[in-house]
């Protein structure tokens, strides 16, 4: 049996572990055996977004010493994660003659989840069921960050009874940004509310993403403004057997 090793990211551990445990029920059920090194923390964005590379880069060697303990590729719910792993340890590292190599056999070894079923299992039909409407995010990291588009959507046409359809300025920040959420707020909830604005007009009562920073964000903004669409974690998507609009 295959074996990967999940890397479930902070928030997902911290907010929304139904997440993680959908990624683990989807993997073994195509056959794929899912290991979790319970010392991981966060991949460090926050720290690198923020300026403060020399915490970034402790992490990010922490990171690296945990995965080179482990075998298999390194899966993970969240585009933000896999780009930090793919790109950022390596501008983190620019110049070292120990740590670069070892961040870029990192880099090689890591998926965002929905990347790893379509491009290296080959899977789009995982037999969910659906009934009723989704619309898509394309959250930045994912689509611009690593350029995973087509791997979610090809996912979701595949979902029996499920009718997806377009979200206007899919492409759009939601607004969540990391730390820009926190040092530009009123920018923020500016973007956030477009979103929402955007993902009202569809109709759809649930809206996916594919990482968690966007589903927080996004769904807060739902429930502080008493609006009953929701938010959900492709993932959730993905392992969902007749559930109720």
């Amino acid at each position: 049996m295959t074996t990967v090793q999940l890397f479930v990211t902070c928030l997902v551990d911290s907010f929304f572990p139904e997440t993680g445990e959908a990624v683990v029920n989807i993997l073994n059920r195509l056959g794929v055996d899912v290991d979790f090194a319970p010392e991981q923390t966060c991949c460090g964005q926050p720290q690198f977004n923020a300026g403060l590379r020399d915490d970034a880069r402790e992490i990010a060697k922490h990171t690296i010493q945990l995965f080179e303990k482990t075998t298999g590729d390194i899966v993970t719910p969240s585009g933000s994660c896999a780009h930090q792993f793919r790109h950022n340890y390596l501008e983190l590292f620019t110049g070292d003659e120990v740590w670069t190599p070892r961040a870029k056999a990192l880099a090689a070894r890591t998926y965002e989840f929905t990347e790893y079923l379509v491009d290296r299992l080959g899977v789009t039909d995982v037999g969910a069921e659906w009934d009723g409407l989704l619309t898509y995010h394309s959250s930045c990291h994912t689509l611009r960050g690593i350029n995973v588009d087509a791997q979610p959507r090809a996912l979701l046409a595949k979902v029996k009874g499920a009718k997806v359809v377009e979200l206007p300025n899919a492409h759009e920040c939601c607004g969540f940004g990391g730390v820009m959420s926190v040092e530009h707020p009123e920018l923020s909830a500016e973007w956030l509310k477009r979103k929402i604005f955007n993902f009202e007009s569809t109709q759809s009562p649930t809206l996916v993403v594919t990482d968690a920073g966007c589903l927080m964000h996004i769904a807060g903004g739902l429930h502080r403004a008493g609006k009953s669409q929701r938010v959900m974690h492709i993932a959730e998507v993905l392992n969902a057997v007749n559930l109720p609009t």
